[in-house]
């Protein structure tokens, strides 16, 4: 079986990864000139089944208005102009009730804690090594409120059998020792042993060389045109045309979509309409000086939504969501933020020294990713949406793809995952011939 994977993030290069190895021969198209150059490039650093939390979530309306009028405020939004973001906005806020809060939240663990354990038999295969630490996540609160509220995420923690403690302020310090200066500014936190940190980039260019020792074949600095149909075909997708002067076709038995924030603009045309957006975030790469004034593992700021990461000799500063279409330029107000957070926490990094970053994470309005074949395309899978917990997800998720590219039976149930939760996602008028695209 030929299959065609677009797109070279770790989304991507986790789906061909697991294509390759249940026995496909697996192309990957990328416009990049190698892998994870885009949104997995500089992320936050964490792989945090335990934190798959939705956006849409009880009491975020109210929030993201007084966020509107704060300096350092976790969400920016900006009109841009589209129908789409708005029908999006009103998507999220329709999903910010305490039942579809539980209902994502459970879909969303689901396929985290699956990925876990995909991650995990991962390095047992491979050895791959990319600064990763299991120290777990560690959510701190500012306000008592916030503390309060955490008793709606420990519910569904233990449902699902997630490892979590709810810790004082003197908790924090014994997870992580630096934080003992810190005990005047946070009342508690909670802490999720389990979870993993690592450089995102370095893990998806490895798994990259491990995809093309079982045979992937890569091709780099391709840019995709158009996906091509045929009323005749019983599958619907017959090739992906690329850009360039001979409009060269690349023709495979099935095709996976994961180009994140893009893949909507490629499938619009096809007729399915996407709801996935491009929530811009920050992350700074700050060199790190003192080992004793930094974290051991990952550091939630539930206040500012920054997330502090250690690597090796860095500390990684991920967060920010800004809503203002695919705008890629650095703001210099957000990276205030960014150092603002750190230093108050964990004043152990070089921030002068920091390398700013921007990527934007391809946000569906309940949070769960989209992962699946499409009705009326049946060779025509997605693996895009995941925003935030691309990284988190990503092993299970090819997995997942895999499975049901090549006929398998999942590991896990696949409810609510695909594109027809949404009720107009998948048009109802017939195919008919026509070669349909978009840029990607």
């Amino acid at each position: 079986m030929k299959v065609v994977v677009l797109g070279a993030g770790v989304i991507g290069i986790s789906t061909a990864y697991a294509l390759a190895r249940a026995g496909a021969e697996v192309t990957v198209l990328e416009r990049q000139p190698g892998p994870a150059l885009e949104t997995s490039f500089a992320n936050a650093g964490q792989v945090s089944p335990g934190y798959s939390t939705p956006w849409a979530a009880p009491g975020i309306p109210l929030k993201a208005i007084k966020w509107l009028f704060q300096k350092h405020a976790p969400l920016a939004l900006r009109a841009d102009g589209s129908l789409f973001q708005l029908r999006w906005l009103a998507g999220m806020l329709a999903n910010c009730t305490p039942s579809r809060y539980a209902v994502n939240k459970e879909r969303m663990m689901r396929v985290s804690e699956y990925s876990r354990a995909c991650l995990q038999q991962l390095r047992l295969d491979t050895g791959i090594q990319y600064e990763q630490r299991s120290g777990g996540t560690l959510q701190v609160f500012r306000s008592q409120a916030q503390l309060d509220a955490v008793a709606r995420d420990t519910e569904v923690l233990r449902a699902c059998g997630v490892a979590h403690e709810v810790l004082d302020r003197a908790g924090l310090a014994r997870v992580e020792p630096a934080l003992a200066h810190t005990q005047d500014r946070l009342l508690g936190g909670l802490w999720l042993p389990h979870d993993e940190t690592g450089d995102c980039f370095l893990f998806t260019q490895q798994l990259a060389e491990k995809a093309k020792q079982l045979g992937v074949q890569f091709r780099y600095g391709v840019e995709v045109k158009q996906m091509l149909t045929d009323g005749q075909s019983l599958q619907g997708v017959t090739g992906v045309q690329l850009v360039g002067p001979e409009a060269e076709v690349v023709k495979a038995d099935k095709y996976v979509l994961a180009l994140g924030s893009y893949t909507r603009q490629l499938v619009q045309p096809l007729g399915l309409n996407l709801p996935v957006y491009p929530v811009k975030g920050y992350s700074l790469t700050v060199p790190l000086l003192d080992a004793s004034l930094a974290p051991q593992s990952t550091v939630l700021d539930e206040t500012y939504k920054v997330a502090i990461t250690r690597f090796d000799q860095r500390i990684r500063v991920g967060g920010m969501a800004e809503l203002g279409g695919f705008d890629l330029s650095l703001n210099p107000k957000r990276r205030a933020t960014l150092e603002m957070v750190t230093a108050d926490l964990f004043p152990g990094g070089d921030l002068p020294k920091a390398e700013f970053w921007t990527g934007l994470r391809p946000q569906t309005p309940d949070g769960t990713p989209i992962i699946g074949a499409t009705r009326q395309y049946p060779n025509l899978f997605l693996n895009t949406g995941h925003g935030t917990l691309g990284w988190t997800m990503a092993s299970g998720s090819g997995q997942l793809v895999a499975d049901l590219v090549t006929g398998r039976q999942t590991a896990i149930s696949t409810e609510g995952l695909a594109l027809e939760r949404y009720s107009s996602a998948v048009p109802t008028r017939s195919l008919h011939k026509r070669a349909v695209g978009a840029t990607a």
